[in-house]
């Protein structure tokens, strides 16, 4: 039999969660789960990539305990039903006009994205968290989606593989499924007209500025970035691009 370090896998010093979570947490996570500075949420995605904990147990727990839980079970279990039925998502939009979409793509945008240095401080936290992790908390996962296909008009397929690559609980099917959410592309996505604003989200996910503060402690001084795009420029610009690519 081949060895862990045989197949690629290597010694981490990240620290994992048991995989039977405490029932307090699922019981409370649908008033937890989005506050990134909190510790309000099961972080067993990597759990159930390897196969460590039962997805039937688990969602035998949520059912008495938390739909909400057993809700993002079921998402899960939906993108690995999508992803059977429908394999060219892995390449292409499920819904096809999408495709149509001018993507800007500009590389030292995108750069900037990975790195963390867009100037917008939830998504730079965020990156940050996914580069130094391997995890990213799930509600900075939607606005850094939002923001790199929204407002830097970056194609999905390029957040998707970098989170491919970083992500310690890639799952191919979920993270298809959660980037074509963002983009609107995907078969019961966000509209397209759906613009995370970044500050907003900020103000009502940390509005005390932990989460933040973390991952990006320059935020206070004058060495932090500038804003690689105006927010609502970037709003207007989406919606152009968006809407002359769906037109019927």
């Amino acid at each position: 039999m081949p060895t862990l370090p045989d197949i690629g896998f290597e010694t981490t010093r990240h620290d994992f969660p048991p995989p039977d979570p405490e029932d307090a947490l699922i019981q409370h996570y649908d008033k937890t789960r989005d506050y990134p500075a909190m510790q309000g949420t099961s972080r067993l995605s990597v759990h159930l990539r390897f196969g460590t904990v039962s997805i039937r147990e688990l969602a035998r727990k949520a059912m008495r305990l938390n739909e909400t839980f057993l809700n993002e079970l079921i998402w899960r279990e939906f993108y690995q039903m999508i992803l059977w039925h429908f394999p060219e998502v892995v390449h292409a939009s499920f819904k096809k006009e999408y495709d149509k979409i001018q993507w800007r793509n500009n590389e030292s945008e995108f750069h900037a994205w990975c790195e963390g240095l867009t100037g917008y401080p939830i998504v730079d936290a965020g990156m940050r968290e996914l580069n130094a992790t391997g995890f990213m908390h799930n509600r900075v996962r939607m606005v850094v989606a939002s923001f790199l296909t929204k407002h830097l008009l970056i194609d999905w397929r390029w957040g998707e593989a970098y989170f491919a690559k970083q992500l310690l609980d890639y799952d191919l099917a979920a993270n298809n499924g959660g980037w074509q959410w963002a983009a609107g592309s995907g078969c019961d996505a966000a509209p397209y007209f759906r613009v995370f604003n970044p500050t907003l989200q900020a103000q009502k996910f940390d509005k005390e500025g932990k989460y933040i503060r973390r991952w990006v402690p320059e935020i206070d001084g004058l060495q932090y970035v500038q804003p690689i795009v105006n927010h609502e420029m970037a709003r207007r610009r989406a919606l152009e691009v968006y809407g002359k690519a769906l037109k019927p």
